[in-house]
């Protein structure tokens, strides 16, 4: 079975065309142009009413959310170990991770590049103050978590979380709180940036930086 991926170069996309690669899934890719707005238009809209990538199509039928994919992925290819089973005491830590980096994390990182959409042009500074001391207080907390119980988020080897805070610590490479200026944080990036994946991932998006 071949799943057909929709996405955007880094994308929310890039968790779930990275796990595709990470698991050997086989699968083709749909190419989003956002800048020309095609995330917008009625076709689209027709695959995932919120306007946004990733859509996963998988046996005809569109799904999207990058963590929910990114968790269906893991939990589908348990050979890969990325993701703890139902019965493992572990599955509830992954979970609360997931759901963390959804909830708390990524919400922040995009108001930080797009202010102007929670709080208007004249008060995007501000935005960016609030998000940025948000920011450093959460990478702060997950790197005192890896420090004490890492270097992965669930302990020794990588899990589905892992993968989800790289996207979200390559998204915050450029702002005013870059998550790679917490060492256990820089050390689990570079581990996973290791990875044959992210090499192939990174080529199949045209990416370059934070390579």
């Amino acid at each position: 079975m071949s799943h057909v991926l929709y996405y955007s170069p880094g994308s929310a996309s890039f968790l779930v065309h990275w796990l595709l690669l990470e698991l050997e899934v086989p699968h083709t890719l749909r190419l989003v142009d956002l800048a020309a707005r095609a995330q917008k238009t009625p076709e689209y809209l027709a695959l995932n009413p919120n306007g946004v990538v990733p859509t996963l199509v998988v046996e005809g039928k569109p799904q999207h959310e990058a963590a929910a994919l990114a968790l269906w992925l893991a939990d589908n290819h348990p050979e890969a170990g990325l993701a703890p089973a139902m019965d493992d005491p572990q599955r509830v830590d992954l979970l609360q991770w997931m759901f963390d980096l959804a909830n708390e994390v990524q919400p922040l990182l995009r108001q930080w590049w797009y202010p102007a959409e929670v709080a208007g042009e004249a008060h995007a500074e501000a935005v960016r103050t609030q998000c940025t001391q948000r920011l450093q207080a959460h990478w702060q907390r997950i790197a005192d978590h890896l420090s004490a119980n890492g270097p992965c988020l669930l302990g020794e080897r990588p899990c589905v979380a892992d993968f989800y805070l790289v996207m979200l610590m390559r998204w915050a490479r450029n702002t005013a709180s870059p998550a790679t200026a917490f060492q256990p944080l820089a050390a689990l990036a570079q581990t996973l940036k290791a990875r044959p994946s992210f090499a192939t991932l990174y080529a199949r998006e045209g990416l370059t930086e934070w390579a």
